[in-house]
């Protein structure tokens, strides 16, 4: 898993490279960066049954085939439809690899613990996705042709994970699926919900998902643009170190709370969100390097503490036989919160500016957090963990 969604944010720091390359305006960087979400909800909608029928071995192998293809095309793309093209590869190989992988986790995980398994998969998702970036931009900043430099990396650990994957053997859990023929069945839309009793957990569970992955987007795509305003330091590296630090803390808080219950980290973790944004919005005036960390910071917390939260109550609300649709709709729900904030932000930037159309973002996601969280801290607790 870690390997497998490195390149999904691994484009971030380059993305001011490829706009000077190829005249691009913020516009058609969110664009671009929408095309990677658009193919991970077609995954998670299209092919989310796949891991049930096949068993998540298999399904990972083809995801990891799958985003290494799409590793190598972003080295070689010349133009932003080819690019973009590539992006949408990996965000299908990236819904297969989530799907599975955190399935996979969950069903090997011997002591039954599923706090354990959901702070196991929200951590190594946040790992591997922060990964990409840091080592991506690294590699831009000093090494010679950066736009296909950056890659290798990616593309080598890639191929070494498929290989390591053929040659170990994973039992699958007992009641996992064995292979069958593929129907057009398996390729319908499907969206899976919770029992009656568990809908209010389970939508509070999706927000936490649409509000850590919409701020995430925004340092993902936007982060060097807006950060030459706000920090005296510029350069692939510094933006992907950014993007990576986020990733990295929102790790080290998913350990750390851990014990916490999902609702306590849920409150906790629109908190951060919502100080995130008044950070940000405060900093459009200041331009402050104190105040960035700060909203760096704020945010890895927000987005590591709601990760959690929303991963566990997916746990505690689904049965062996719904975890897979349930964990689709997460993350359908999740990648949402991608594409429809950040694709406004970028209309708005080639409208009224960049610096206004942060400020509009910021008041619409901090209101929305701070909304969220005091909706979670009226929710009841969720009963007992369902194994």
């Amino acid at each position: 898993m870690c390997v497998g969604v490195m390149g999904t944010a691994l484009a971030s720091p380059l993305y001011p490279l490829y706009q000077q390359a190829w005249g691009l305006q913020p516009s058609h960087i969110t664009q671009i960066f929408v095309a990677y979400m658009l193919g991970t909800l077609a995954s998670l909608l299209l092919l989310g049954r796949l891991t049930d029928r096949f068993g998540f071995v298999p399904v990972l192998r083809a995801g990891l085939i799958l985003m290494t293809l799409g590793v190598a095309a972003s080295a070689l793309a010349w133009n932003v439809p080819s690019f973009a093209l590539a992006r949408v590869v990996i965000g299908v190989a990236s819904g297969l690899i989530t799907t599975s992988a955190s399935v996979g986790m969950t069903r090997l995980n011997n002591k039954g613990d599923l706090q354990r398994a959901a702070a196991t998969t929200s951590l190594t998702i946040a790992f591997g996705f922060g990964l990409g970036p840091v080592v991506g931009g690294l590699v831009a900043q000093w090494m010679p042709w950066p736009l296909v430099s950056a890659y290798v990396p990616s593309l080598a650990l890639g191929l070494l994970s498929i290989h390591a994957l053929w040659q170990v053997r994973i039992p699958e859990a007992a009641g996992a699926a064995q292979a069958a023929p593929l129907h057009w069945r398996d390729f319908k839309p499907t969206i899976t919900l919770p029992e009656k009793r568990f809908a209010r957990h389970y939508a509070l569970g999706g927000m936490c998902a649409f509000c850590a992955f919409g701020m995430f987007s925004l340092f993902a795509s936007l982060a060097p643009s807006f950060m030459q305003r706000m920090v005296p330091w510029h350069g692939p590296a510094v933006s992907g170190l950014s993007v990576g630090i986020i990733l990295f803390l929102s790790a080290g808080a998913q350990y750390l709370a851990r014990p916490r219950p999902a609702k306590g980290s849920a409150v906790l973790g629109f908190a951060c969100l919502f100080a995130c944004n008044a950070l940000l919005l405060a900093n459009s005036f200041l331009g402050s390097p104190l105040l960035f960390a700060l909203s760096v910071i704020a945010t890895a917390a927000g987005h590591g503490l709601c990760n959690l939260a929303g991963m566990s109550i997916v746990n505690k609300v689904s049965t062996p036989a719904s975890r897979t649709g349930l964990l689709s709709t997460y993350l359908v729900v999740g990648y949402l919160g991608t594409i429809v904030p950040i694709l406004g932000l970028g209309w708005l930037s080639d409208h009224i500016g960049l610096t206004r159309a942060l400020m509009a973002y910021c008041v619409a996601m901090g209101s929305l957090s701070g909304w969220l969280g005091w909706m979670c801290w009226r929710t009841p607790v969720l009963p007992m963990p369902r194994q």
